[in-house]
């Protein structure tokens, strides 16, 4: 029989007949006389099938069993007991939940040597399947496999080996504050501290207190000196969140910081040397905010230095499957479910959503899924999502069509519709850039500052108007 290692639990006896039958067959067993013990063993080495002997006249030891089965996700657990025991509701629901089968006292010796193959092949496949999930998860702790977070990642590196200040661009949701992570983490800082600030949450009255710290009795309630967040992050990386939402003045003094690398507390009149790098993160274009006067040219200019741009998800598409199933391996790490994954109707749904609130978004749905849903697998409905259009399942050639579409339509949006400027940002040529667009049937609109948009003829000499383009960019949603 060609099997793994098999671990055989007898709580309180010596072998018992599962065992024996399993070692004449010839399977490599260990033996633990108690669930502990099985758990334990669990820890110090890998079994691709625990089989569970329960004697007949005792009792079951719930909590223990459930222990001893979480114990290694990647193993697959036969239970071997007295057809009385099933009588129990609570071991009925903790076979469902965490057994691959089970089979009754007296014992079959063939019938228990085919379903423990059939659990050590299920054990192979699950371990496959889990060091694909790891090769989704690199130790920059981000996941996905697609060109953009590949991109992303080869970015990080280059920007994690200088110390100019890093401007992280993307929408809310879409993992800022986690490229600015991996950047510290990559960096020669990366044994000093990570602070990272939320510029929004702080209220304007304590924000210049809260960075830059405070000397005892400089106002009511002060009652000591502290030190900033700027202080604390002193020989690492300070994160600066939202930093669009800075108050104009408090800009001024972080201008200054910037330049020379020293800090006054407040109420202080001392200058103190602090060596901090400095990364920031806006969801808002602080171009067009220094246009409109509510953000400082010569600010955004110290920390436009380099420049990161975190996609939204709707443009890395083919990494929603990926990202759905590490989020639920997390969440049903934590809880006790018998949740098993995402049907192929919710694998179409998540790959048919346009995803305003990005990862945030689609953590919160799995979160909630989870928690939730009545059923092993988790359906559209649980995620509070409608069914796909079309056979329930989005192709990777469609979710691939639709990722591309909607790359396309935002860049040229984004760009004021200049294809020269769209191009060189998706990384393609120009007649590259007019074929995806007639493809996807995408007409530019006229760019007031360029002057209107025109189309070369395409390969059939026939414009987009007459090939049935639309007249406006079409975002597949």
């Amino acid at each position: 029989m060609n099997t793994e290692h098999v671990l055989c639990v007898t709580p309180g006896g010596g072998p018992g007949e599962a065992e024996a039958c399993l070692v004449a067959a010839g399977c490599q067993v260990m033996r633990a006389t108690s669930l502990v013990a099985a758990g334990r063993l669990q820890v110090q080495q890998h079994f691709g099938v625990g089989v569970l002997e329960l004697d007949a006249h005792a009792g079951v030891p719930v909590a223990e069993m459930e222990a001893c089965a979480n114990a290694s996700p990647e193993t697959e657990w036969v239970l071997v007991c007295d057809a009385q025991a099933l009588d129990s509701p609570v071991l009925r629901e903790l076979v469902l939940d965490f057994f691959f089968d089970y089979q009754l006292l007296p014992l079959d010796c063939s019938a228990l040597l085919l379903m423990v193959e059939h659990a050590n092949q299920r054990a192979l496949l699950r371990r496959r399947q889990e060091a694909g999930r790891r090769l989704a998860v690199d130790a920059m702790g981000m996941v996905g496999r697609g060109p953009m977070i590949t991109r992303l990642r080869q970015q990080i590196r280059k920007v994690a080996a200088a110390e100019a200040p890093v401007l992280i661009g993307g929408e809310s949701g879409s993992g800022k504050e986690l490229a600015a992570r991996a950047i510290h983490q990559c960096s020669q800082r990366s044994t000093g501290p990570f602070v990272a600030v939320n510029c929004g949450a702080i209220a304007p009255t304590l924000i210049q207190s809260e960075l830059f710290g405070h000397e005892r009795g400089a106002f009511t309630g002060a009652s000591s000196e502290r030190r900033g967040l700027i202080e604390v992050a002193n020989g690492g990386t300070l994160f600066l969140d939202e930093v669009g939402d800075l108050p104009l003045e408090l800009q001024t003094n972080l201008l200054r910081f910037l330049q020379e690398k020293t800090i006054n507390r407040v109420g202080g009149v001392r200058s103190l040397q602090v060596d901090v790098r400095v990364l920031a993160a806006s969801h808002v274009d602080l171009a067009e905010a220094v246009a409109v006067g509510r953000f400082r040219d010569d600010l955004f200019y110290r920390l436009n230095v380099l420049s990161l741009e975190v996609a939204p998800l709707r443009r890395r598409m083919e990494d929603v499957p990926i990202l759905a199933e590490y989020f639920f391996q997390r969440c049903v790490a934590k809880i006790r479910t018998r949740v098993r994954g995402f049907s192929r109707q919710a694998i179409g749904a998540m790959l048919a959503h346009s995803w305003p609130g990005n990862v945030r978004e689609l953590f919160n749905r799995v979160q909630r899924a989870v928690v939730m849903t009545e059923r092993r697998l988790i359906g559209p409905a649980d995620l509070g999502l409608p069914i796909a259009e079309s056979s329930g399942l989005l192709g990777l050639d469609a979710a691939r069509t639709l990722a591309e579409r909607d790359a396309i339509s935002l860049t040229l949006t984004r760009v004021g519709c200049n294809i020269t400027h769209a191009a060189r940002e998706l990384g393609i040529s120009r007649m590259t850039l007019y074929r995806l667009m007639d493809k996807h049937s995408i007409a530019p609109e006229s760019d007031t500052r360029t002057g209107p948009a025109t189309w070369p003829t395409n390969a059939r000499g026939l414009k987009p108007e007459l090939t049935g383009a639309s007249p406006k960019p079409s975002i597949a949603r």
